[in-house]
């Protein structure tokens, strides 16, 4: 018996519409589109349409990561009761807040350009591969790179410092002092008082003192021989430091008029440490301190009582 090919072959075609139940089928078919011209469109359309969805839905995405980045950078900012939220501190947000949305945007189309990779089946296999060397070499191969920048970023979000704040990074005899000159996620650059430049990496900064957030206080101790009048001595260091703080050339940089602090140190057995206290514009305090200390030796000197260096 001989069979005739051909109609089989339509055979085996229509039976393939006939069971194609894909969106686009379905809804030619309720069009009133025939069946076989509704199998074609599904196998022709169906790729094309899926990737028109992928990347309506990774250009959707990308515009609301914008908002969702702000919200996470403002999630990180911990704003202490002391210290009130500054203009650069807003900027800083929306400085960081760009940053984690590009970011964000790279990771969505990213997975967007896969995703429609996938459709054309081509193996993914490769890039899984690819991405996961790579992810180890991170891993193990830049962990104090990676902590540099979150240490970057939480530093950043958290506005504890800026461009010519002076700050004190670290304690004790290992402490690192100067004035900030740049900052990236990365690393902080300072200007020494000698002149030199440091380059603290972020990950590196566990404790920081900020001598310019707020009002800052000029601290100037005295030393003067045991058995000198400390009372008398404390009027005279008062006296000076207020004539300092009345001068029209320093009065700008006071928050109100020094005081005599009293006795700071009396464990020596040659001199006794006296301290004059006056508040100060914020990173004043030790042009400050130098002026006054200046001026108390020679008003010590003008009333004859004497002081030691220790």
């Amino acid at each position: 018996m001989v069979y005739d090919m051909k109609f089989f072959g339509a055979a085996a075609g229509a039976g393939s519409a006939a069971t194609d139940r894909g969106v686009i089928h379905q809804l030619l078919i309720d069009l009133g589109v025939n069946s076989s011209a509704a199998h074609s469109a599904e196998i022709y359309l169906s790729a094309p349409v899926r990737i028109a969805v992928i990347i309506l839905v990774a250009a959707v995405l990308a515009r609301l990561v914008t908002r969702l980045a702000r919200r996470i950078v403002q999630s990180l900012r911990f704003v202490s009761p002391l210290i009130d939220t500054t203009g650069r501190g807003e900027a800083r947000i929306k400085t960081l807040a760009g940053a984690f949305a590009q970011i964000l945007r790279a990771v969505i189309w990213l997975v967007a350009i896969l995703t429609i990779l996938g459709q054309f089946n081509i193996s993914l296999l490769p890039f899984v591969a690819t991405a996961t060397v790579i992810g180890a070499a991170l891993g193990f191969g830049a962990q104090s790179l990676v902590k540099d920048f979150l240490s970057g970023a939480l530093l950043l979000a958290e506005d504890q410092f800026g461009v010519g704040d002076r700050v004190t990074v670290g304690t004790g005899v290992t402490a690192t002092v100067g004035t900030v000159e740049g900052f990236t996620l990365r690393v902080t650059r300072l200007r020494g008082a000698d002149g030199g430049v440091i380059y603290v990496p972020n990950g590196d900064i566990r404790t920081l003192v900020n001598d310019t957030e707020n009002d800052s206080r000029a601290l100037i101790d005295i030393n003067v021989p045991l058995g000198t009048d400390l009372v008398r001595a404390g009027e005279v260091l008062e006296a000076a430091a207020r004539k300092v703080a009345a001068d029209p050339k320093w009065s700008g940089y006071f928050i109100g008029e020094p005081s005599f602090g009293g006795v700071q140190d009396s464990s020596s057995p040659t001199v006794v440490t006296l301290r004059v206290v006056a508040a100060t514009k914020p990173g004043a305090h030790l042009r400050v301190a130098g002026e006054i200390r200046m001026c108390c030796l020679e008003r010590l000197r003008t009333e004859g009582i004497a002081w030691s260096e220790s």
